[in-house]
């Protein structure tokens, strides 16, 4: 019945995720720093892990090779469900930070643990909180993290890839790496609009070749954007 289905997601959740962000905040308070592949990785994928196994969603990825799991890169990714972040976190091998909206840091406990971990928050509302952000982000990929953001700046609807907001394009031109397209294929199935569960599934994170963004200034980023939104199409099609 949906309903037990519904009561079994939410209380795991909520037991799994205060677990593990018990000991990203334990971490924060010992004055572990966040840097790449540290207990902050650890912690975060076995969130990822622990929820996927427990939902029953299996992931697989694709175009691997055409990454270098030691580079600073940012990530560009479709968004259509809950699964999209647990999957991108056990399928990615590179130390990344999700650059994640505002509200996400007052929700109890979960909050407090991606701040402690390095994780970023953006204030879409406030446009200059919002470039505060994006310098604290470049400031991450200095540190040899990556970042990870859901371009569309929402979560789509009917699991079409929605309109893509400049910030990435221009947060990876300011830092000077790459831009690394990445199109989720699966996760809508498995938690669709108005589901308050997931259901068990397949899915397939499919990454793309990596942008150069050398000699990029601002005035390319609508260039840059063209080019991973073909790219993501691209990605879907395959």
């Amino acid at each position: 019945m949906n309903w037990l289905r519904t009561i079994r997601f939410v209380v795991l959740g909520l037991v799994v995720t205060a677990f593990y962000a018990t000991w990203a905040v334990l971490a924060s308070w010992a004055g572990i720093r966040y840097a790449p592949n540290n207990v902050y990785d650890r912690i975060m994928r076995g969130w990822a892990a622990t929820l996927l196994r427990a939902n029953q969603v299996q992931v697989s990825v694709d175009g691997l090779a055409q990454l270098d799991p030691d580079a600073s890169v940012v990530f560009v990714a479709n968004h259509t469900s809950i699964v999209d972040i647990w999957a991108l976190l056990v399928a990615l091998p590179n130390s990344f930070r999700y650059v994640a909206k505002q509200e996400l840091r007052r929700v109890p406990i979960l909050g407090r643990a991606m701040a402690s971990a390095g994780n970023i928050f953006i204030d879409r509302h406030n446009p200059t909180a919002s470039v505060a952000s994006y310098d604290e982000a470049a400031s991450r990929l200095q540190q040899g993290l990556s970042a990870m953001v859901f371009a569309e700046g929402t979560r789509s609807r009917d699991g079409r890839l929605l309109p893509l907001k400049k910030g990435p394009f221009v947060l990876a031109i300011r830092a000077g790496v790459p831009l690394v397209p990445v199109r989720i294929v699966g996760a809508f199935e498995c938690n669709p609009t108005g589901s308050v569960h997931v259901r068990p599934g397949r899915v397939e994170v499919r990454v793309g070749r990596p942008l150069d963004t050398d000699g990029m200034g601002y005035e390319d980023r609508d260039r840059l954007s063209a080019s991973a939104r073909a790219s993501m199409e691209a990605l879907a099609a395959r």
